[in-house]
């Protein structure tokens, strides 16, 4: 991924987020509105586990994943998440990380924006992918099945970024 395409996800997780931070009124979701609307907000994540078809999992973050998901409630989202425990650089200067450097921030951290739909017959959140730190998902539709849950929202990512199946728990931002 260029250089480019980084400072591109940065800056609109940036404006997203500033953009979310207008009121608190999206905090407080009523039940009698519908889920597109309860979804609009900010989310941290509690944990992304990677299932394995045997029933095995792990934790594909770590066991403390950092991030945030923001539904801006028109369509638009964007998604970063990372390891707490990403190791530091030796060099001040990103673009002069050694090659376990680089493989440590690509395998613990994944990034990616685009537009969303919310299905409420069936309960899918489908995302259609713009962009993505793993570019293979760049422009592609991915459709997961979520549960919400007051303050608490699941869904399950059927062909996750590290193999198997993703199963992500996120929580209302206060």
């Amino acid at each position: 991924m260029n250089r480019i395409h980084i400072v591109t996800i940065a800056s609109r997780l940036v404006l997203l987020g500033l953009t979310m931070q207008s009121g608190t009124a999206l905090s407080q979701q009523p039940a009698d509105q519908s889920l597109d609307q309860q979804l609009a907000g900010a989310w941290t994540y509690v944990s992304v586990d990677t299932v394995r078809p045997d029933g095995s999992r792990t934790p594909m973050y770590g066991s403390k994943p950092h991030g945030l998901v923001i539904f801006d409630g028109h369509g638009h989202y964007a998604l970063v998440n990372s390891r707490s425990d990403l190791p530091k650089y030796l060099s001040s200067d990103r673009m002069k990380g050694s090659a376990e450097e680089y493989r440590a921030v690509g395998q613990g951290s994944i990034a990616h924006f685009g537009t969303y739909v919310v299905n409420e017959a069936d309960k899918t959140i489908t995302f259609r992918i713009d962009t993505s730190t793993f570019p293979n998902w760049n422009g592609v539709e991915q459709r997961r099945p979520f549960v919400l849950s007051g303050d608490d929202l699941r869904w399950t990512t059927p062909a996750a970024s590290g193999g198997g199946s993703g199963e992500v728990v996120l929580r209302r931002a206060k």
